[in-house]
Order: structure tokens, then C-alpha cells, then sequence
């Protein structure tokens, strides 16, 4: 009878192994010497990350390489007590025969990017809570740890995405609402409890985060987005995320990213149906080119009565599951982690997922060259000057002094400079921003009915409140305007509200805060204690 020895089955691991033992044997790579980084063996050896770090992982145990922890991989010595091992090793390195030519195409997979320089590094799984992160070939740490997420909205979709950032490490996270916690919130909200009842969602949101990880840094602001986050705020974030329910908000976090030239992740959710999408200024459509027509005369506040519109706006409702949240949040996380890294993203585009027939797809916008977002600031001047203190009379003999006498200030939003009654003809005069106007409040007070709103979102000099502050008249700390004179812009950011406009250090128990958190204290989850004052903010240098 003929024998026929069995076919041996090497796996890639072990010809791999194989070829660097075999190179360690003939002298290729002498002893003392250290391996070329990763990048480089995948390359020369045409193998992924993993199976390259099996290989050396089966080379250490084998006595043929030694880590140095942060430096790299390097050869050891060839003697009496490795010989044998090495040799055994490097006999694989000629069995896996070539592939033979065929004419069928051959399918490879997506080469994901590398991290350029990124030194090995092998964790402590025991005690680094990240460490299985740096397993990641494009993954870096000092980038995840550095960067700034502004979440916009902390209801279904927030908690998911806060939940994912905050698991993942991301160093610093703003988290933004302006509605309270209700009970039909917890069954698809994964950060609020019972307890939470009546309470802000961005402020329990934020803590609970640094209650899941102690070394995230947050901050939260219980306020509108629409008018209550200063644009200087947005231009100093790695991405924003927008996890919103209406339309108007997710217009204002376009025009704002637009104007200060960042990326934004938009997400949306309604029972098992739910959508993604990247939108980077100036690469594709933006939020505003997918809107209709009539969808934009819908969200224009300027009506016959603009408080009873802005009302019905605020007012939108829309029922999700927590599952499709999960989902979408997940994918919105994700877009996100890839800008902090510089990786590619499709912006202009569209994912769909429909959870009724587990169907997904990708569809492209069609941008609009006719788009008012499309527009971004230029140069901007940082003022040392505060929403609280500068007046509108300040700011504008700052703009008329670059732009000349005929120079006007823009605002963002629409300002009510008086009510007057239709039946009784008496005038109110309230410069007021029209988010602080409720539609009640535009009743007359003596005939009950409502009253005509003048409106203006232009500072020309001629008014008779320039002594009014940019608070009083809805501008936000830390917020950037405009001024023109007809041909030329300027824009101005009220940088002395920097200190305490954006510092990351709610709950922190080291580092106090201007503004001491509401109801909700760390204390009793985290072991955080109160925060304190800071001292007066130091002046910023004016800059042209």
C-alpha cells in the first residue's frame, strides 16, 4: 500500500511567522535590531493588522522577538535556547504554494487607513478603560481624548449618542436642550431615571456621562439652540451633532456650521424609520438644499403673526422606539469619530434605514446653488468684550470705525422693537428678541387682542435703544455678528466670553465653574462635590 503523507494546513499566522523567522535565521534581520513599524510589515507582507500581530505575538512566545512597551518590537538573539523554536518556525516559510493564475476577479477588502506613526502600543487591559481601542489600526488616543463634540438635542437619539461618545472616550462634550425630562421619556432614554422627573435634560444628560466615565470633561446649556449658543462656541468643535426634532433647529445648526466652516452629523428618528447624514461645508448639498420650497416658507418666521408661528413650530411631537435610536445614534457616533481622525465621510448624502423590512440605502442631495447657508465668515476679529456689558451703540462705533459711517450691525434673529393694538392703537416699545416674546404676552393687556409685532434684525444707529445691551436684545455670550456697509463684511466674536462660556468643567470636582449646576449633583453618583466661583476672566487680545 502507498502512503500518502496528509496535507498540512497552514494558516496565514503561521506563514507568516514562518517568512520572520526564517529572516531572523539567515542574518536578514540581525539580533538587537528593531522591527519596522506595523504599517510597513503589513504592507511588505500584504496582511492585515491582526494576522501581523499574531505572528509576532507566536515570534515573542517563541523567545525570537522581545517589546519594548511604547518603543516597538526587537530581535532577540539566535543561541542554544531559541534554536530549536526558530528553526521549527521558519521550515513553513516555503510550504504555502503560489496561487495559481486564474481569469476570475479577485475581491479585496476595503483598506482602512492607518494612523501615520502610530508606535505600538500594547495596554493594560486591566487597568486602561480604553485600551482595547488602541487595537485600532487608525484609532488614536491624543486625538479622541483632545477633541470637542457638541451634541445638540438629549432626548432619544442625545442619550445614545452621548451614551457611544462618552464610552468611547471623547474628551470633551457640550451637551445642549431646552426641554425638561417627562416620565414618557424613559422608556427609550437611556441616561434618564425616575428620579430625573421635571428635570433638565442636558444637565442630567451631562452628568450621567461623567458618571459612565470620570474622565470625560462636559458641559451642558439648558437653552435653545436657535438662540442661546454663541457661534464662538461651534467654531471651536472637532464635529457637532445634531439630534433634534424639528426643523427649525436643525436649519440654525446648518446655517451656524456653514458660517464658521464646521462639519455637522444630522440624525432623525420616527418609530422603526430613521435616517443619517454627514453634511461639510461647501463638499455636496446642505441641510437647507434638501428642504422644498414650501417647507422654507413653513420655517420663515416672518408671518402676519410671527409669535403664534414660532409657537406652533416648538410644539412638534414625534413618536420612536428605542431600538432605532440605538441604530441611528450609533451610525451618527460613528461619523462622527471618523471626522475627529480625518477620515472619509460621504457628505451630501443620505443613509435610510427602515426597520419594517430591515432595508437600508444610500441616496445622494442635490446641492442648490442658490442656497443662503452657503455662506462662510471670513476673517473674525476677537473683541475682550463680554454679551453683558457691550452695548449695541459699543459694537457699532467698533464696526464704524473699520467699515465706515454707514456701517449696520446683523442679527441672527429677529428683534420685536414694539405691539401695537389694533382696536385700541396703543404702542408698546419693547426691544425685545423674539424668543423671549410668548404669544400670550402679545395680547393687549387692556382689549385682549393681538397685537401687530414691528420687527427688525438690523442695528442701523437710528434707534433709541442702542444703550441697550446684546443680551438684553438676544444675542448670546461668546456669539460672533456681523457688520456691513453695503460691499464689505466684518465679523466680530465677543471672545472675553470665552472663560465662561465654554470650559468643560461641569462637575468637575477640581475645577470650579462660574455657574453652579442646577438640581443634579455628581456627588451622589460620582462623588463630585459643588462648584464654585472662578475668578474674573482675563482680558483677550484684539486681533484683525
Amino acid at each position: 500500500m502507498i502512503k500518502i503523507p496528509p496535507v498540512t494546513h497552514q494558516s496565514l499566522t503561521d506563514t507568516v511567522s514562518a517568512k520572520l523567522a526564517a529572516s531572523i535565521l539567515d542574518g536578514s534581520m540581525k539580533p538587537g535590531i528593531q522591527l519596522p513599524p506595523e504599517r510597513e510589515l503589513m504592507s511588505q507582507l500584504g496582511v492585515s493588522r491582526a494576522t501581523l500581530r499574531e505572528a509576532l505575538k507566536t515570534l515573542e512566545e517563541n523567545k525570537l522577538i522581545e517589546a519594548r512597551p511604547n518603543v516597538g518590537w526587537f530581535v532577540r538573539s539566535v543561541d542554544e535556547a531559541n534554536m530549536a523554536q526558530a528553526k521549527e518556525l521558519a521550515g513553513g516559510a516555503a510550504t504555502q504554494a503560489p496561487r495559481p493564475a486564474t481569469n476570475e476577479p479577485v475581491t479585496r477588502p476595503m483598506r482602512v487607513p492607518i494612523a501615520p506613526d502610530k508606535p505600538l502600543h500594547i495596554p493594560n487591559l486591566q487597568t486602561d478603560r480604553l485600551g482595547t481601542f488602541d487595537f485600532i489600526s487608525w484609532w488614536e488616543r491624543d486625538k479622541v481624548k483632545d477633541a470637542k463634540v457638541l451634541v445638540v438635542g438629549a432626548g432619544a437619539l442625545g442619550n445614545e449618542v452621548i451614551k457611544n461618545l462618552t464610552l468611547m472616550g471623547i474628551g470633551h462634550l457640550f451637551i445642549v436642550d431646552f426641554d425638561n425630562i417627562e416620565a414618557a421619556n424613559l422608556s427609550r432614554s437611556v441616561l434618564f431615571r425616575e428620579t430625573d422627573n421635571k428635570r433638565s435634560k442636558a444637565e442630567v444628560a451631562a452628568a450621567r456621562a461623567k458618571a459612565i466615565n470620570p474622565d470625560v470633561h462636559v458641559q451642558y446649556l439648558n437653552g435653545d439652540v436657535t438662540t442661546a449658543l454663541g457661534l464662538g462656541i461651534i467654531r471651536r468643535m472637532d464635529a457637532v451633532i445634531g439630534c433634534l426634532d424639528n426643523r427649525e433647529a436643525r436649519l440654525a445648526i446648518n446655517r451656524f456650521c456653514y458660517w464658521v466652516n464646521k462639519p455637522w452629523v444630522d440624525g432623525a428618528i420616527q418609530e422603526l424609520l430613521g435616517l443619517m447624514r454627514v453634511f461639510v461645508p461647501g463638499q455636496g448639498a446642505c441641510y437647507e438644499c434638501t428642504l422644498t420650497e414650501q417647507a422654507l416658507r413653513d420655517l420663515s418666521l416672518r408671518y402676519s403673526c410671527p409669535l403664534l408661528a414660532r409657537q406652533n413650530v416648538l410644539l412638534g411631537k414625534v413618536p420612536t422606539t428605542p431600538t432605532i435610536a440605538s441604530i441611528i445614534g450609533g451610525m451618527q457616533s460613528q461619523e462622527a469619530l471618523k471626522l475627529i481622525h480625518g477620515l472619509p465621510v460621504e457628505p451630501g448624502k443620505v443613509v435610510h434605514f427602515n426597520g419594517m423590512v430591515n432595508d437600508m440605502h444610500t441616496t445622494a442631495y442635490v446641492p442648490r446653488q442658490d442656497c443662503e447657508s452657503h455662506w462662510t465668515y471670513g476673517d473674525i476679529t476677537e473683541l475682550p468684550a463680554r454679551a453683558e456689558r457691550t452695548t449695541l451703540n459699543d459694537l457699532l462705533r467698533i464696526a464704524r470705525a473699520d467699515l465706515g459711517p454707514d456701517a449696520i450691525i446683523e442679527l441672527d434673529q429677529e428683534l420685536i422693537t414694539s405691539l401695537e393694538c389694533p382696536n385700541c392703537h396703543t404702542k408698546e416699545d419693547i426691544p425685545r428678541p423674539l424668543s423671549e416674546v410668548s404669544f400670550e404676552t402679545g395680547h393687549c393687556p387692556t382689549c385682549g387682542v393681538l397685537r401687530e409685532t414691528t420687527l427688525t434684525h438690523t442695528i442701523t444707529g437710528e434707534e433709541n435703544f442702542l444703550h441697550h445691551t446684546l443680551v438684553s436684545v438676544g444675542v448670546p455670550p461668546l456669539h460672533i455678528l456681523r457688520a456691513q456697509n453695503g460691499g464689505e463684511y466684518r465679523f466680530y466674536e465677543l471672545t472675553g466670553d470665552l472663560p465662561e462660556t465654554l470650559h468643560f468643567r461641569h462637575f468637575d470636582p477640581t475645577e470650579p465653574v462660574g455657574r453652579k449646576p442646577g438640581r443634579i449633583h455628581l456627588k451622589d453618583e460620582a462623588g463630585a462635590k459643588d462648584d464654585a466661583e472662578i475668578p474674573a476672566p482675563s482680558r483677550v487680545k484684539l486681533h484683525d
